[in-house]
């Protein structure tokens, strides 16, 4: 069956916005934007459409899709000429054509079968293209994984979003003093200590819509490595590329042969 619509994430991109080009840039490594020169893109899962407008000017196309959001992402990108935004369940999707790259950024682990929809991801990538993923992995991710889950399962899944945002302004600010002390020192096994790094260079805002969207997500599935690694099988793909990104997720690029 298709994924059914899930009216959190329209919500969501229709409240908050996420312009960091630094993590977007960090998420496709190996990768580079020139990457993405003079190529026929798709995406998958563009939510609010904010990586659309960060590789729209170097694409010759970008078919950018979305089960619950496209909306929003054709309207924050209505001044781009070289993209189209289609609605679709991007396992279920058949666009007819192949791409030069087909990637996918922290989505995947959102949907209902991650395997069948990478799967249709190499499907509609040409021979020679490239596919791009980024998700979060399993290992490091415990504390989400056990604590925040359940929480979010069983105390956040009836309330607003607009009372999830306040919530989440209230969680963010309190994490700020010990990410700005404790977190400071050179204590690298302490829980998030890579992925706090980031955190110390983004706005306020942007470390709320991270919270919001740990807090917000209807479904989530944490990828361990060896899962991975079968989405891109040697026999089926060529310059792999499976490497950790802030000890919590994975980076996945690979060329079909």
């Amino acid at each position: 069956m298709a994924q059914q619509k899930q009216s959190e994430w329209k919500e969501q991109w229709e409240m908050l916005q996420d312009n960091e080009l630094f993590l977007f840039k960090d998420w496709i490594l190996p990768n580079t934007m020139d990457d993405f020169k003079n190529k026929d893109v798709l995406e998958c899962g563009c939510g609010g459409g904010q990586h659309t407008a960060f590789i729209a000017p170097y694409a010759r196309s970008i078919t950018a899709v979305d089960l619950n959001a496209a909306e929003v992402a054709r309207e924050r990108n209505k001044d781009f000429k070289n993209v189209e935004f289609i609605e679709a369940d991007i396992a279920d999707m058949d666009l007819k054509r192949q791409f030069d790259v087909v990637f996918s950024i922290g989505v995947i682990h959102h949907t209902d079968d991650p395997e069948k929809t990478v799967a249709n991801m190499a499907r509609h990538t040409r021979p020679g293209g490239k596919v791009i993923i980024w998700v979060y992995s399993k290992e490091g991710n415990a504390l989400v994984e056990y604590g925040v889950e359940p929480v979010r399962k069983a105390f956040l899944a009836g309330i607003s979003r607009k009372g999830l945002l306040r919530l989440s302004n209230v969680v963010c600010a309190m994490m700020y003093p010990p990410i700005y002390t404790l977190y400071l020192l050179p204590l690298k096994f302490l829980p998030f200590y890579e992925y706090f790094q980031n955190f110390r260079r983004m706005s306020f805002e942007r470390n709320v819509l991270n919270v919001f969207d740990k807090l917000n997500a209807p479904q989530v599935q944490f990828m361990e490595q060896a899962r991975v690694e079968r989405w891109v099988p040697a026999d089926k793909f060529r310059d792999i590329s499976i490497t950790p990104y802030k000890g919590v997720s994975w980076r996945v690029s690979a060329v079909k042969l």
